[in-house]
């Protein structure tokens, strides 16, 4: 199981997508979210829409890996399918917040967990103005929420600064092959 996380806008999306496109034997788990429908998402593609009592429900019959609250909604990692997919022997990503990507942690511990950083705060904040997808007020809160979360990339087995996407995908797969084969080879963590 491959945890990447790291503040809203950092770029995790695209470079999953990558990591899926380069690396065989590996799946993304699609989250469950409270969350509106955005432009171009597609349910069981992006997410899992589900309504707050839904989720909850999940939430009490544990059927998540891990679950947060961020910016007002729920997100949720449904455990039955990674636990599947990894039985199947495929590697999992998980693409979740730094609050999940702490439980998951917690939860279990032979995950490898990679924290993405922006190359600076100033340049995280341009992104999410840019994706001009959330008021003003949403806006203050994932910046507040993502100045906590820089703050907390220590937790994390691997660092990797998004600066330059072809350098931030190359760390990765370093990073991805490397743990394979000191898995492969009964290496330790």
């Amino acid at each position: 199981m491959l945890v990447i996380t790291g503040p809203s806008g950092v770029g995790k999306g695209t470079l999953v997508k990558r990591l899926l496109a380069e690396v065989p034997g590996i799946k993304k788990s699609v989250s469950v979210t409270t969350r509106e429908l955005r432009p171009g998402e597609i349910e069981g593609v992006h997410y899992l829409f589900r309504s707050t009592e839904q989720f909850m429900e999940m939430v009490k019959h544990g059927q998540f890996m891990e679950w947060a609250e961020f910016a007002g909604n729920f997100y949720g990692t449904p455990k039955k399918w990674v636990e599947e997919e990894t039985a199947n022997g495929f590697d999992v990503i998980l693409e979740i917040e730094v609050q999940g990507a702490k439980q998951i942690r917690e939860r279990h511990p032979q995950a490898l967990l990679i924290f993405l950083s922006p190359p600076s705060f100033e340049a995280l904040k341009e992104r999410l103005e840019g994706r001009a997808t959330e008021s003003p007020d949403k806006l203050a809160l994932r910046l507040a929420k993502a100045k906590q979360e820089m703050k907390e990339k220590s937790l994390f087995q691997y660092e990797v600064v998004n600066d330059n996407i072809e350098e931030a995908v190359n760390k990765l797969l370093d990073i991805v092959y490397s743990e394979r084969r000191d898995s492969a080879c009964g290496g330790t963590e």
